[in-house]
């Protein structure tokens, strides 16, 4: 699309942390042997702590929260299956996967008809958060009735924490969806969590078998996990990230529709023609077919960054960017 555009990219297309944790050297056997049960264990019950789910009981780990979707979507049979829409277009696909007939909503209230729910929360792209207490009454009217509602947190990291459900799922008819590649920044280490019962999470791990979760990604989550400082830390860094990235888009007339402190939401007559901007800039943001008056910002990761999209920025209102928002 845009042949001349200046490299090397400047992808701000995704949610994920462009600060990744500085995980140390890996020792050899990372890689020359097979991953330790003991150590899986080790990672499931801190993933518990982490998360706050009861213990490491409830804990399923993946190679990926992607992975986890339609195994997740199979623990009922096929039938009836509602998403709470606008939101990551995979959960429905992995849904459908699975046999189910899946039907997008936007009003939360249709879920209690589905068999099968799934909510993103914070919602992917908007940032949209349901309240804990309305999770759980879908929650226990879904289980009430052979159901399941599945929670996808994989931006909990750096939102409302108070809202998780990760500490509920022991009643049953919850399944709580955690990624780790995104908050630590490393989303090529395929590392997730499923948070359930222990007797789905033991259903799901038999699913997934031995070995699933890589040594190398063993050891990492391990350590990224555990390194509570590194984490209030960061969270502090991206609000501050988010903050700025908000004040260079007010500045040229562009509000934040929503988000959370790893991406931005804009929603704007002008966005067709400001994602063209970013694009003869080299500068790639996320778009939404069928919704041209949208766009999702990730965040810069240094001032470099920060310098090049404020030149887009500029470039865009100089063009008459700002009279088009309308």
């Amino acid at each position: 699309m845009f042949p001349d555009a200046p490299t090397p990219w400047l992808d701000l297309s995704t949610g994920i942390n462009p600060h990744p944790y500085p995980f140390s050297p890996l020792p050899a056997t990372a890689y020359t042997r097979l991953p330790e049960g003991t150590r899986l264990a080790e990672l499931t019950a801190l993933a518990a702590r982490v998360y706050g789910a009861p213990d490491g009981a409830h804990v399923a780990a993946a190679p990926g929260t992607q992975i986890l979707l339609p195994l997740v979507a199979s623990l009922l049979a096929a039938g009836p299956a509602m998403v709470l829409a606008p939101t990551y277009a995979e959960h429905a696909r992995a849904a459908t996967l699975a046999g189910h007939a899946v039907e997008e909503v936007e009003d939360f209230e249709r879920l209690f008809a589905a068999r099968l729910a799934i909510v993103v929360n914070p919602n992917n792209p908007d940032g949209r958060v349901v309240f804990r207490d309305r999770l759980l009454e879908l929650a226990a009217h879904l289980g009430g009735k052979g159901g399941l509602l599945v929670v996808d947190e994989a931006f909990m990291d750096v939102g409302p924490r108070a809202e998780s459900v990760a500490g509920d799922v022991a009643a049953g008819g919850l399944v709580v969806l955690r990624s780790f590649g995104k908050f630590f920044g490393l989303a090529g280490v395929r590392l997730g969590f499923a948070i359930a019962a222990p007797a789905t999470a033991a259903r799901l791990a038999g699913w997934l078998g031995p070995w699933a979760v890589a040594g190398p990604a063993l050891d990492i989550g391990l350590a990224a996990l555990a390194d509570d400082a590194w984490q209030e830390t960061m969270r502090r860094r991206l609000a501050a990230d988010a903050a700025r990235l908000d004040k260079a888009l007010a500045a040229h007339g562009l509000a934040v529709a929503g988000g959370t402190d790893l991406f931005r939401f804009l929603r704007a007559p002008a966005a067709a023609g400001l994602f063209e901007t970013f694009g003869r800039h080299g500068i790639l943001v996320r778009r939404f077919a069928g919704r041209p008056d949208c766009l999702r910002l990730g965040l810069p990761g240094d001032e470099a960054g920060h310098a090049r999209l404020e030149m887009a920025l500029q470039a865009w209102q100089g063009a008459g960017g700002k009279a088009r928002i309308g």
